[in-house]
């Protein structure tokens, strides 16, 4: 019985072919990668192009056993790159550590921060992280700014620190950057295609019907417009992203297969639904 589940497309990361089972053997080093969606190439599947953190060197194979949160050689620079750092399944209200800017960060991002920490706790809370990134132009929803400190400290509990505002910030102007780059006609907004590409270029290789899904779900308009704005596209990407993330840590061969406890499962998709 299939349990209503649409069918994957066959050469999708994102879960096995039909006849394939859910232990399958993961894809061995040499072998041709499986058909891309859209007829874009990728050199490593199949989860399209991994993300950094997770890539194996060349001409290895990705950990069996020992599996490093940031990947070989330890944590990538605060603001390496557009992806927040992954997690593990610890407690999702543990206590955020109190933390520093790192070296070299921009004075007025430093300023932006500790007009936003009126109390000088060296903490902002949702709502001062909203207003910190609205000063500088980036206007986003309450859901959107929890989703943001969820992914960036790996908890719950709505408040972050000068490193993490810091990563948030960076990260956020190299976002801007991807969506002002698709949305090629200025309106705006993207569209299904140049979401697809948009996260293409991200490195997430997605089905149409997750593509639908997605669109229909950040379309303001509830998918009337079939397109998403900056603010809903943000919160798109946190959420393919951080899902991708959470599933790679128990797929440590890249195979699209993964085992999770009822617990781990939990602990995944409910942030995302309650940010």
């Amino acid at each position: 019985m299939s349990g209503g589940y649409p069918q994957h497309t066959p050469g999708y990361g994102y879960g096995s072919p039909p006849a394939q089972s859910y232990t399958a053997a993961p894809y061995t080093a040499g072998a041709p990668p499986p058909p891309q969606p859209y007829g874009t190439p990728y050199a490593a599947a199949p989860y399209g192009a991994p993300s950094a953190p997770y890539s194996a060197p060349p001409g290895e194979k990705p950990p069996k056993d020992k599996h490093q949160a940031h990947g070989v050689g330890g944590a990538p620079p605060v603001h390496s790159g557009s992806y927040p750092p992954a997690g593990g399944y610890a407690s999702p209200f543990a206590s955020l550590l109190p933390s520093a800017f790192p070296p070299g960060t921009d004075p007025n991002v430093v300023a932006c921060f500790q007009m936003a920490d009126q109390d000088g706790s060296g903490f902002i809370d949702d709502k001062e992280l909203q207003r910190a990134l609205s000063s500088y132009n980036q206007s986003f929803s309450l859901r959107t700014v929890r989703l943001l400190m969820y992914l960036f400290t790996n908890t719950n509990t709505r408040k972050i620190g000068p490193k993490e505002f810091t990563s948030v910030f960076y990260s956020l102007q190299n976002w801007r950057a991807i969506f002002e780059r698709f949305d090629r006609d200025r309106s705006g907004k993207i569209d299904a295609n140049e979401l697809r590409e948009a996260l293409l270029s991200l490195g997430f290789s997605v089905s149409p019907v997750v593509l639908d899904l997605l669109v229909s779900k950040f379309d303001k308009t509830g998918g009337k417009n079939k397109a998403i704005e900056y603010d809903n596209f943000i919160e798109c990407c946190l959420t393919v992203k951080g899902l991708t993330e959470k599933f790679k840590e128990k797929d440590a061969m890249y195979s699209g297969n993964a085992t999770f406890t009822y617990e781990a499962f939990m602990l995944t998709v409910l942030p995302f639904l309650i940010a």
